[in-house]
């Protein structure tokens, strides 16, 4: 009997868009190994601030994708809790990813803008573990950048369906 091949999850979407909820219910789900470097930066090193840690975020991601990788070609499936702002990272771990037979779902999240707003003050007033506050600021800077950079229906085709 041939087993189905190892599907990887890619989270894709702005702080407070509900990432890390549906991370959660996918891991649970589908058995997955759910990846989430808010999480382990946080757990790493609580001691450093938010901008302290984020410059260790690409090395956090990389043994994350090591690892990512790993698991799919084991046949496990796997949850990429990130955010996946740019196409071009969107493109590089589908790629990745389907090169060793896994399957690849996109899982864009796209509240409105003032839904964003409005999550995003509560989880400021009280972060809890392995999540950081998002400044005024910061979600600006993010928010154009991801209007840019958006999944548009072409790339969308290029992913498996959501099961």
């Amino acid at each position: 009997m041939t087993r189905p091949p190892a599907t990887l999850f890619l989270t894709c979407g702005l702080p407070g868009s509900g990432k890390t909820t549906l991370a959660r219910r996918l891991e649970r789900d589908h058995s997955a190994l759910r990846l989430t470097a808010d999480e382990w930066l946080c757990d790493l090193h609580p001691e450093l601030s938010e901008a302290e840690r984020d410059t260790l975020r690409d090395r956090v991601e990389r043994i994350q994708w090591s690892t990512a990788l790993g698991v799919l070609a084991l046949g496990a499936n796997v949850v990429l809790d990130w955010g996946l702002w740019a196409r071009e990272e969107r493109d590089r771990y589908r790629s990745q990813a389907q090169a060793i037979g896994a399957r690849v779902v996109l899982c864009p999240l796209e509240p409105t803008r003032q839904k964003l707003l409005d999550r995003l003050r509560p989880r400021n007033a009280a972060p809890g573990p392995g999540v950081f506050r998002v400044t005024e600021d910061e979600f600006e800077r993010a928010w154009h950048f991801f209007q840019r950079e958006r999944p548009t229906p072409e790339e969308l085709a290029l992913f498996d369906p959501m099961p």
